[in-house]
């Protein structure tokens, strides 16, 4: 069955019935360039309304699984297991490192070895940055922060070394942190596969329709912010924490690509395997089944 197609802002439609579509996502600068078609009626579909709630990922993750509350949420795909009765992930709106990812820092120089051995900062234990860090060594000792305070927790000497996610993958170093770890370019190593992090997950009850609808209309959101860069780059930049223009160009461009319009097939596979390695080596309690909407 084929999406009803989104229209720009100037085009009209008549519709005696508007379907309300509650969506939930970061408030950071890549999710922000993605929805910014959206999230400012550039991009219009006849007969829905969308609206807006932002929050952190762990957050999202939680509410996701407790209560299926939003239409469309954003998720790590390492919470997808246990919300998987309620929602698909959608086909577009992702974001996928390509040898990067979340990173290990510390106050001092680590051997990849002797890091397993140290307590380290987590931003929450349903992160795909969490799964990923587990996969690298399950056995090592964790702590749940707030993903913004790692840095600062690890500058004031409460821990030696964080997981870091989101801008703090490009600001560390001023921060007077050295890298130890980046589990994007390890999974790179351990799989050939790019590392996938968050997506976009619908719930399944819309039906079959209304998610493809809804899927296509977020896929021309993230084609709207990709042809209009300028003028999506200055909303997301609301959300930059921090960063300067080029910093947060060159961020968005990491997670906002042509792999957000389309996964791909070697990265449809890394969600597999990343989620079925979870399982298999006992991270993920419960069986994994991926399937994709649009």
């Amino acid at each position: 069955m084929s999406a009803t197609p989104s229209i720009p802002v100037d085009a009209h439609s008549a519709s005696s019935q508007v379907r309300e579509i509650t969506i939930a996502h970061s408030p950071d600068s890549d999710d922000a360039f993605m929805f910014y078609g959206l999230a400012t009626n550039k991009v219009r579909v006849p007969g829905y309304k969308f609206t807006h709630t932002l929050t952190d990922i762990e957050t999202l993750n939680q509410k996701a699984i407790r209560e299926a509350f939003y239409d469309v949420t954003a998720i790590s795909f390492h919470a997808y297991p246990y919300l998987q009765d309620n929602y698909a992930l959608m086909a577009c709106g992702g974001s996928v490192g390509e040898g990067y990812g979340p990173m290990i820092v510390a106050n001092r120089t680590f051997t990849t070895e002797s890091i397993k051995k140290v307590r380290v900062a987590v931003p929450g234990t349903l992160t795909t940055a969490y799964l990923t860090l587990k996969l690298f060594s399950p056995e090592i000792e964790t702590a749940v922060v707030p993903f913004d305070r790692i840095i600062p927790e690890i500058q004031a000497g409460n821990f030696e070394a964080g997981l870091i996610i989101h801008e703090g993958q490009l600001t560390y170093a001023q921060s007077g942190l050295r890298k130890v770890v980046d589990l994007g370019q390890w999974w790179r190593e351990q799989t050939g596969l790019p590392l996938p992090l968050g997506g976009n997950a619908i719930r399944r009850s819309l039906g079959d329709k209304t998610a493809r609808t809804v899927t296509q209309a977020l896929r021309d959101s993230v084609q709207h912010g990709l042809e209009h860069r300028d003028e999506a780059l200055a909303y997301a930049m609301q959300f930059a924490r921090e960063l300067d223009q080029d910093m947060a160009n060159k961020f968005v461009g990491m997670y906002v690509n042509e792999r957000t319009l389309n996964y791909g097939e070697d990265g449809r596979e890394a969600i597999r395997r990343l989620l079925t390695m979870g399982h298999e080596r006992g991270i993920i309690p419960n069986a994994v089944k991926v399937d994709f909407v649009g």
